[in-house]
């Protein structure tokens, strides 16, 4: 008997747990990736991860298109009222937080700016390199498109809100991004740390106008010395809670929190 209802909870535990749909964040996809990656391999579960951005996966939340809609901001107050409207309740997971990186070019000879300069290149008041101390070159600017939970974040907390400049070319995904900073002399772009490769270069920041400048790292973002770190949202219908739940404490679990800190994010404790 006790072997029966071993067996029957283990088919339950299966059935909760299968086919999970994760969309959003482009940010978080490397991560939520390696989680499911290692998820799946204990075969309680299949859960599949797709990008797309985090405005994309909270619409799909909405519209019951994903079961977890991945994002790298918080959701807007918008996007609560249409799940309102739906009739769906959510509830909001923080799995993991990430370091956001100033890249240039590798030929580039600026090694570090202040919050303001970034927001001078960014809003368009600063088109020069040779005015932030490197060569005359003309600055390049590389974003992410609007949908992106990091195009808003970098807007709200490093711009101060301001408007990004209209010649900023709009990249649709993260590795994009890095792609184009690789190749283009006078680039400038933003991601998230576990992006950052050989083909690109990180400045130091400083948040003090310049009296301290942090490089982004995963010991300076750990002591939180570097200030340009944020959390990373999973966002769910409450309803399909017995079926996610798994997965999320999974993802919450020490080892779920050590895939964080090995794919380059930043573990909650």
């Amino acid at each position: 008997m006790k072997r029966i209802l071993i067996a029957l909870l283990a088919v339950v535990t299966l059935a909760n747990a299968q086919n999970v749909k994760i969309k959003g964040s482009d940010t978080v996809l490397p991560l939520a990736q390696k989680e499911a990656e290692a998820y799946n391999k204990k075969g309680v579960g299949k859960v599949s991860v797709t990008g797309g951005g985090s405005g994309v996966g909270i619409a799909c939340l909405i519209d019951g298109s994903t079961d977890i809609a991945s994002s790298s901001r918080k959701i807007k107050m918008d996007e609560k009222l249409k799940l309102q409207d739906a009739g769906k309740k959510f509830k909001e997971v923080i799995i993991a937080k990430d370091a956001l990186s100033i890249i240039v070019n590798p030929s580039n000879t600026v090694s570090q700016l202040t919050r303001e300069q970034i927001e001078g290149i960014f809003t368009g008041k600063i088109t020069n390199w040779k005015d932030v101390g490197g060569s005359d070159m003309k600055i390049v600017v590389y974003s992410r498109e609007s949908s992106s939970g990091t195009y808003e974040f970098f807007k709200e907390f490093v711009m101060a809100k301001k408007n990004y400049t209209s010649a900023a070319l709009n990249m649709p995904a993260t590795g994009a991004v890095v792609q184009s900073v690789s190749q283009t002399k006078g680039a400038i772009g933003y991601v998230g740390l576990a992006y950052d490769n050989n083909g690109v270069k990180q400045l130091k920041v400083s948040y003090d106008k310049g009296k301290t400048y942090i490089m982004p790292s995963m010991a300076t973002a750990k002591n939180k010395t570097y200030p340009i770190i944020r959390p990373l949202y999973l966002y769910y219908n409450t309803k399909d809670e017995t079926r996610i739940k798994p997965f999320l404490d999974f993802c919450l679990s020490k080892e779920g929190q050590a895939i964080v800190e090995k794919t380059g994010y930043v573990p909650l404790d």
